[in-house]
């Protein structure tokens, strides 16, 4: 594992827990009033009515782009108002995406960490594999009240773009469906699985070949055909309302947790982990916990080959304020502004940038944020699928690693809540592939 530019191998285990500062003058981070910081405690104000989180969000996109916005925003705000939509929503929940998720006492790795205990919220149980589905019907039903035929996502390791297939399948939408040609050949798997239902996926050879590179072209396919499409971004990030209303979607989870938690153990978690590339699964599981000050919120980036240029997508950790597909946030970028290359393991979570809501939280201390490499990930995986019976997403499996370190660390009566917030179904041949490991 490469960290700091020296290469050394260290066991999971044994590796010190790497959270990252609140705040760090090499990351350019800007001053917050005391106004803002306060409004931080009161997460129900953002964002606010221009899309921002402090200095972060805001609408940055192509004037062809601002009425598709506009009225996006304006549906979205009838819609959560109305009885009907969100019972229409959360029926779709339950018979199609299989909520609510149970709450998983990992009992085994409890006993191999030695300490607190571990919990799992079992978003790998949704149809179609991940947390993913949760947005994709929030938005489908709000494309359908739109009056929009067309559906255009993006996606990394596939599990978005599952999730959007499935939606349009069962409504009888078209759908189209932008994927990095190096995702679609790590994510293989997902790329049958969205054709099966329907969809059109189309590769992208731009750039890196990855997520930043299908979301550009998504982008472009909804400047050009606004008037009957609806581009069902998959994270919270973009343009204000996306990042709101993404993190909307998925707060399902955290409403679930908390309640399943007190139930269970008749108190809150002392920690939650979460893995973060945009931040869709992390603030979901996270914001109803926001005002619970005694428990301690870790999001969990790609550390990759290590903190190095290029090898890494840690974005707090030597990423700048900057502009990036409709947002303004933290972004990984060189002295003249261009994107940085980005590595993880994990095609979900290999992106330049991170939510608007992530970087705030971030730089009012309320939520820490870690990184997990590549090589410890990958035992991590191993580790779980053998004791637990469980085979994570390797974007999951990046929270798992931290999830554990923070287990060892703390006593016995400590509760750490991991968020697992998809399975690994569709990494298997890549683990296989980079263990050397020959599938017959």
């Amino acid at each position: 594992m490469l960290a700091g530019g020296n290469r050394r191998r260290v066991s999971f285990l044994s590796a010190k827990s790497r959270l990252l500062p609140v705040v760090s003058p090499a990351h350019s981070v800007p001053t917050m009033s005391a106004a803002e910081t306060s409004a931080s405690l009161r997460p129900e104000s953002l964002p606010d009515a221009a899309g921002h989180f402090g200095p972060f969000g805001g609408v940055y996109v192509p004037e062809t782009l601002m009425t598709a916005l506009k009225e996006l925003g304006e549906a979205y705000d009838a819609a959560r108002r109305d009885p009907v939509y969100q019972e229409e929503l959360n029926r779709h929940l339950k018979e199609f995406a299989g909520r609510p998720t149970e709450l998983y006492f990992a009992e085994r790795l409890t006993q191999h960490c030695g300490g607190a205990k571990i919990y799992f919220k079992r978003e790998d149980l949704l149809h179609t594999g991940a947390h993913k589905i949760n947005n994709a019907l929030g938005q489908v039903l709000l494309a359908l009240r739109m009056g929009k035929t067309r559906i255009i996502a993006e996606t990394g390791a596939g599990q978005h773009g599952v999730a959007t297939a499935a939606v349009c399948a069962k409504f009888g939408l078209q759908c189209v469906i932008y994927m990095g040609a190096v995702d679609m050949e790590r994510q293989a798997l997902n790329v049958f699985r969205m054709r099966l239902m329907g969809a059109e996926v189309r590769g992208v050879e731009a750039g890196q070949k990855t997520l930043k590179d299908a979301v550009n072209e998504a982008m472009r396919d909804w400047v050009t055909n606004v008037r009957d499409t609806h581009y069902i971004l998959g994270s919270a990030l973009g343009a204000h309302p996306y990042p709101m209303m993404v993190r909307d979607f998925h707060r399902v989870i955290g409403r679930e947790a908390k309640a399943q938690i007190l139930a269970r153990e008749g108190r809150l978690p002392d920690e939650i982990v979460a893995c973060v590339g945009g931040g869709s699964n992390a603030i979901g599981v996270f914001f109803d916990f926001l005002e619970d000050a005694a428990v301690r919120l870790i999001g969990v980036e790609a550390g990759g080959r290590g903190i190095v240029r290029g090898e890494h997508a840690a974005r707090f950790e030597g990423g700048k304020l900057g502009v990036l597909q409709g947002s303004k946030t933290y972004i990984l970028q060189n002295p003249d502004g261009q994107i940085e290359l980005t590595h993880s393991v994990s095609a979900g979570l290999d992106y330049a940038a991170i939510g608007p809501e992530h970087a705030y939280y971030r730089d009012t201390g309320r939520i820490s944020y870690a990184y997990a490499c590549d090589d410890e990930v990958m035992e991590v995986f191993q580790l779980c699928s053998r004791l637990e019976g469980i085979i994570p997403a390797l974007e999951s499996t990046h929270a798992l690693v931290e999830g554990l370190k923070r287990a060892k660390a703390l006593p016995k009566d400590k509760i750490v809540l991991v968020n697992l917030s998809g399975r690994g179904d569709k990494d298997v041949n890549q683990v296989a592939k980079l263990l050397g490991v020959t599938l017959r």
